[in-house]
């Protein structure tokens, strides 16, 4: 155009217009052509590339939040929110989709389809229903506490940590050892429906075991000493079990002593009875060994650095040790807590197995050397008297909210001596092994702490 500047008339902008407004000279259209058709194919590409990238971040973000909904399903409070979002997506989705594998129907263990007749329009419809977990699948997955509120480090840093086994189904850490000996019991044809469980224990083994023999459809016969609590002897009967309890005072060789009477009763009936032998059993240290341990570990994220724990069957203590051991590379250092009057400490301390004492402490301490113990996976051990462990009990429930067993209080009395004596900064982890509503007639009871001469006014 003669009426446009030479500059106007090569602006790039001016120039485009005035290709698309005016009439285009026959030897010109070779070149619009092909520029239209690398701006067309240009503009194509980034458009195919910005769906590409897209559908790639949208689908990782899909996959990633797989667990975060699965690990949502199993809270109550978000399943009415989830019910609808998977109801929703298996209506988009298909599930031979890509998309449809993210969230397939049976994306949550909580959340089922539930194939049901609409009577209305004779049609069949999926609805997500509710699942509930039956109440023995609850043992295990205890939470750790921290507890260091009760001790007095002796340097800034140092933690004891408690783990709640009073949580468990029976109330006790023995629900893991019980479960795991009765079903490798069913695996191998040892235990079969009809036959009896037999089960010497000072309380909670028996409990346990009636309550997940009840549980399975079986019938059980629990062995007790006089030294065991009521509310554990009510207990055992309560889940249906029949309980035998012996005289007191037997020594430990004695047939009629309650530990040797289960083997009796088995010997006796070898095709009907089955016996749970916890003392002497390797299936009780390689319970904690799968199960305890692990939990201790990764409820830590690795950091402990000691293990306290008493011993009985010397299940917990041999089994939890082997596993922060073997995982730690041997760092973590294991100290048993052991009653005044029980065999464990001297026999640990000189390999000679001395006259066993009394005390009152339920649960913990023996007056043998049990099967199940490896006094090699110990690296020291501490005595706890009668009082140190039950006055602990006490401070625990009005200090912590903590309503504990003897064993606990005694467990955690010697992890706050060990804590008061270490030179560096540690993470302590022990045990609380069972619940103080079982011990509300003794060790909650004033009148029974001072017939046996402990007063909790009293400072030690």
């Amino acid at each position: 155009d003669p009426h446009l500047s030479k500059a106007k008339h090569n602006s790039p902008i001016n120039h485009s217009y005035s290709t698309f407004t005016k009439p285009l000279p026959i030897d010109c259209l070779p070149k619009t052509i092909t520029t239209l058709t690398r701006w067309t194919a240009y503009n194509w590409l980034v458009a195919a590339v910005g769906v590409l990238s897209f559908t790639i971040v949208f689908t990782a973000l899909l996959v990633s939040s797989q667990t975060t909904f699965e690990a949502a399903s199993s809270n109550p409070m978000s399943q009415p929110v989830l019910k609808g979002i998977f109801r929703r997506l298996n209506k988009i989705l298909p599930s031979s989709s890509s998309l449809g594998k993210v969230f397939p129907r049976r994306s949550s263990s909580m959340l089922q389809p539930n194939v049901i007749m609409d009577k209305k329009n004779n049609v069949q419809q999926d609805r997500m229903v509710m699942e509930y977990p039956r109440f023995r699948s609850l043992i295990g997955g205890t939470p750790l506490v921290d507890v260091t509120n009760l001790a007095n480090p002796k340097v800034e840093g140092t933690r004891i940590l408690a783990k709640c086994e009073f949580m468990n189904p029976g109330y006790s850490i023995k629900d893991r050892i019980v479960c795991h000996i009765l079903e490798q019991a069913e695996k191998k044809g040892l235990l079969t429906p009809g036959m009896t469980i037999v089960a010497a224990s000072s309380g909670n083994t028996g409990a346990s075991t009636a309550m997940i023999a009840s549980m399975k459809g079986y019938k059980s016969i629990i062995i007790t000493s006089p030294k065991c609590s009521i509310e554990k002897q009510d207990a055992i009967r309560a889940y249906g079990a029949e309980l035998i309890v012996t005289a007191s005072g037997l020594k430990p060789d004695d047939p009629e002593h309650y530990m040797n009477m289960e083997h009796t009763l088995c010997e006796r009936n070898p095709d009907t009875y089955f016996g749970i032998n916890q003392y002497d059993n390797q299936l009780n240290p390689l319970a904690h060994y799968q199960t305890l341990g692990p939990e201790i570990w990764t409820q830590t994220d690795g950091t402990i650095t000691h293990f306290v724990a008493a011993g009985s069957t010397g299940g917990t203590l041999s089994g939890t040790a082997r596993y922060l051991k073997e995982r730690s590379g041997g760092d973590v250092k294991v100290i048993m807590a052991d009653p005044i009057g029980s065999v464990f400490y001297d026999y640990f301390k000189t390999g000679v197995l001395k006259k066993p004492g009394s005390f009152e402490v339920e649960g913990v301490g023996k007056e043998n050397i049990p099967g199940a113990m490896d006094f090699g996976m110990i690296d020291d051990a501490i005595r706890v008297s009668d009082c140190e462990a039950f006055k602990m009990c006490h401070a625990m429930a009005k200090e912590e909210g903590i309503l504990a067993g003897g064993s606990g209080g005694l467990n955690v009395f010697a992890a706050s001596k060990l804590a008061e004596e270490l030179d560096e900064p540690a993470t302590i982890v022990t045990v609380l092994p069972d619940s103080g509503i079982k011990y509300l007639s003794k060790i909650y009871n004033e009148e029974w702490l001072k017939g046996i001469d402990i007063d909790l006014q009293e400072e030690q």
